[in-house]
């Protein structure tokens, strides 16, 4: 029998990227596996109003952001017995001891130019000292779980893995498959992007992709845009940049697709592939980071520093027909390694352990 616990539900006022995915599917399952168990608290500046319902989650204090969680929140649970808090997305009251934390990936540290010097001075101050004083850390993949060893000197048995998963809606829908090259995420230096436009060009010239068109979606952070610089492709008729969609469209391009390709340098987990095996898409993927891990035998390999390997997995993926059959049938079957439900079953686990 678990005590009540509370989880830190400021995500509910923030736009979803892939952190807040995560703590929104793993918040919705525990809700349905555990329904008398968690207690969901939250700044007053909600903007997903139907998901605060779903969850009824309580609205505590009067800051938001920041100084909510750091004074707002802590003080509220003091009042409330100090009861164990669950936070789900990368950030946590410091001074507040009776805490799991959730710490994705350490990409604002290794990729520091892609992020404002006020984010970067605040991180590195915050999550080493919630790192420590939590009672267990969460992490995403094992590549993760190694890096926070490395980087933040945590002793390894105090991460525990929490996988991330897709919802059922990514799923083969009945569209004909276009000369689309696809790749999702946002538009983040060490997601490599400019390697895939250049490898996209290289075999365009070679006469290699003709009428193909590479379609590039994900939000526009403008530091990070400062830090890489697109616009010599921006006016191109056969590469589009679509910014952030939603998920029905996102759907769509995923089944009309001809190839998925992701050539990150850096990937805490990386949900977008999984997508794109649950739609019937075939994958190109970096041979760095977590994506190994988590797209298994279910995606082609290539090397994210050299433009000539990328563009080598794009042309022979398209051009071998028996290549890309098996890897739609394998990624089909590498989806169902993840799931949000038992990856919130592991973590009901795991607070009833402590």
């Amino acid at each position: 029998m678990m005590n009540k616990i509370f989880i830190n539900s400021r995500f509910l006022t923030q736009k979803i990227t892939g952190s807040q995915r995560f703590a929104i599917e793993i918040s919705k399952q525990l809700k349905k596996l555990e329904p008398e168990k968690f207690v969901f608290v939250t700044p007053k500046d909600i903007v997903h109003k139907d998901l605060a319902k779903e969850l009824d989650a309580k609205i505590i204090g009067f800051n938001t952001g920041h100084i909510w969680e750091q004074i707002d929140l802590p003080l509220y649970l003091k009042k409330n017995g100090s009861p164990l808090l669950l936070n789900l997305v990368n950030t946590a009251p410091i001074f507040y001891k009776n805490k799991i934390v959730t710490i994705m990936d350490l990409s604002w540290k290794h990729f520091s130019y892609a992020v404002s010097k006020k984010f970067y001075l605040w991180y590195s101050f915050l999550i080493p000292k919630i790192a420590k004083n939590s009672k267990l850390i969460l992490s995403i993949s094992e590549f993760s779980r190694k890096n926070l060893v490395k980087e933040l000197h945590i002793n390894l048995t105090k991460i525990e893995i929490i996988s991330c998963s897709i919802s059922d809606s990514f799923k083969p829908l009945n569209f004909n498959r276009e000369k689309i090259i696809l790749s999702v995420g946002s538009l983040q230096p060490y997601k490599n992007l400019l390697s895939l436009i250049k490898a996209f060009i290289k075999l365009k010239n070679e006469n290699k992709l003709k009428d193909y068109k590479l379609v590039l979606i994900g939000g526009q952070n403008k530091k990070a845009l400062k830090s890489v610089d697109f616009s010599d492709y921006l006016s191109r008729d056969d590469i589009k940049f679509t910014g952030y969609i939603p998920d029905e469209k996102l759907i769509e391009y995923y089944n009309k697709a001809s190839l998925f390709v992701l050539p990150s340098f850096f990937e805490g987990f990386g949900i977008p592939p999984l997508e794109a095996m649950a739609c019937g898409c075939p994958c190109v993927v970096s041979n760095a980071a977590s994506l190994p891990e988590v797209c298994g035998d279910a995606a082609y390999y290539v090397d994210p520093y050299d433009i000539n390997d990328i563009a080598k997995g794009i042309e022979k993926v398209l051009t071998d027909d028996k290549l890309r059959d098996e890897l739609v049938r394998k990624g089909f079957k590498n989806v169902k390694r993840f799931s949000w439900e038992s990856s919130a079953q592991k973590v009901i686990e795991i607070l009833k352990t402590l």
